[in-house]
């Protein structure tokens, strides 16, 4: 007897104009079944699912739901049949509450007025069938966490009588504890049989998470196996064609003098008597669990945040540092967590955000741009670290989450840093534009920058750094180096009582 999937892919194609996007492509999800579907960026995994949703049109093939041929004209047409789709970019209605959020279509109504006992009610239901019968439905989304704010799109899909959901990213901004919740969620609906599928750049969450795992490259399914089947790095082979060694360039850690030293920086609770130094052409990485500090740590350095006591030398000169102007004007750079919030401006130019740091360098006397420069330097920094874009005048909104962060990047080396700070450099970029940040980042210290990187991917820590101090409720716990720095010590380090050192 042939197998039913929940959903059913076979032969799908989709062009546009002259760029092949998906190439006979077949794919399934069975009930009750986490299928993973990863890849680099550009590989066509959203346009696989922008078609199974209804939000673009297939060229060729045929989808099948419970083993019977659909036509998916639209979003709508896509929720009649039961699929959802969670976005990166929730979209729920702060202002509102979460049973509105979730019946916001089809609010029920009793003579003209909203019968909000049963609305409610029924919200209620959805949420304790996702697990979480403690979030309440009279609730503002605004003032619900972000784990919770995914829970309620959950509970919206339910309401529409999902069988099939597409969650994309969707860990992307959570803390641990957040992941675990969201994850057990996904284990309930997996057991009243919807069928999910899971993309995320994250693959110790694909190994966690996902029953079976598709690999699309270049518009084309490589391969479909079950995560025992496969290490991580094989599977990083087959969505980047390279090994997993190779993501890492060889670096010769041969660092120079001292350059950043701190000592005893306290900022409230938060930040507590934490020192350590950097040396020319070191990587040091800062790891530890989320709220542990390590964020806090690197703003307190830039200036973001003010200090209450510590001091911060540059070169073994102390400096005086009120503000990121003064750690700018001091050899200090910071790349932010979030890049889209804090390191670029999205609807302006990539020269403009280039030299955005440097412009008062590039003005003639009368405080007047000089263009020509801008340009020049806009263009060879661009050029430097290989930012892919049609030119420097396309908008930063317009590229890839790698090649934004290497805008931020750049606009910082254009201000001659010593001091370069990283805060989660990777986040929300693809694997192939990791392996190509991961060279930037070496090639940076090589050329005898002083770096210190925030991660909470072990494999960066692992890969990248020199040394590594981990961070435990706002102090250091302990720094390892070379061969001790292992995802083990570096857990037992983070889960311990921390305290203050010298690395």
């Amino acid at each position: 007897m042939a197998k039913t999937y929940r959903v059913e892919i076979a032969g799908v194609s989709k062009s546009f104009r002259a760029v092949q996007a998906l190439k006979d492509v077949s794919f399934n999800v069975r009930p009750g079944e986490i299928h993973a579907l990863v890849g680099e960026n550009g590989a066509g995994k959203s346009t696989l699912m922008n078609i199974l949703s209804g939000v673009l049109r297939k060229d060729s093939g045929t989808i099948r739901m419970d083993g019977l041929p659909v036509e998916i004209p639209g979003p709508r047409a896509g929720r009649r049949l039961g699929i959802g789709i969670i976005h990166q970019e929730l979209a729920l209605v702060p202002a509102l509450t979460v049973a509105e959020n979730i019946f916001i279509s089809r609010l029920s109504r009793r003579f003209g007025l909203v019968d909000w006992r049963d609305l409610n009610h029924r919200a209620g239901e959805l949420l304790a069938r996702t697990g979480f019968p403690e979030i309440d439905p009279r609730a503002t989304v605004a003032n619900l966490g972000v784990a919770y704010r995914q829970i309620v799109e959950i509970a919206k899909g339910l309401s529409e009588n999902v069988r099939v959901l597409i969650l994309d990213e969707p860990t992307s901004v959570l803390a641990p504890q957040e992941v675990e919740n969201l994850f057990a969620a996904l284990r309930i609906l997996r057991e009243q049989g919807v069928g999910l599928v899971y993309i995320s750049h994250r693959l110790d969450e694909i190994f966690r998470i996902a029953d079976r795992i598709t690999v699309l490259k270049d518009g084309a399914v490589v391969r479909t196996v079950c995560p025992a089947e496969i290490t991580p790095g094989d599977l990083i082979g087959l969505m980047i064609g390279r090994t997993l060694t190779a993501m890492f360039p060889h670096r010769d850690s041969r660092a120079g003098a001292e350059v950043l030293r701190v000592e005893a920086l306290n900022r409230g609770g938060k930040v507590r008597d934490v020192s350590f130094a950097v040396r020319a052409g070191e990587i040091v990485g800062l790891a530890g669990l989320v709220g542990s500090g390590r964020t806090e740590i690197l703003r307190a350095i830039f200036g973001a945040d003010p200090k209450d006591g510590g001091t911060i030398s540059v070169g073994g000169r102390r400096l005086r540092i009120h503000s990121p102007r003064d750690a700018v004007l001091n050899g200090i750079a910071l790349v932010p967590e979030s890049r889209k919030d804090h390191g670029v401006i999205l609807n302006m130019s990539i020269r403009k955000n280039i030299t955005l740091p440097s412009i008062g360098r590039l003005a003639g006397a009368l405080g007047i741009i000089r263009q020509r420069k801008e340009r020049s330097v806009a263009q060879t920094l661009a050029g430097k670290l290989g930012i892919k874009a049609r030119s420097i005048e396309a908008e930063v909104a317009d590229l890839s989450g790698g090649n934004q962060q290497k805008v931020v990047l750049a606009k910082w080396l254009g201000t001659d840093c010593r001091v370069l700070l990283l805060d989660e450099p990777t986040r929300g970029v693809d694997v192939g534009a990791k392996a190509e940040l991961y060279r930037l980042i070496s090639d940076l210290a090589g050329g005898g920058l002083a770096i210190v990187m925030v991660s909470s991917e072990m494999m960066e820590l692992i890969g990248l750094c020199d040394r590594v101090a981990v961070v435990n409720r706002g102090g250091i716990a302990g720094v390892l180096e070379g061969a001790a720095i292992t995802e083990e010590n570096i857990m037992r380090l983070a889960v311990q009582k921390g305290t203050g050192g010298i690395g």
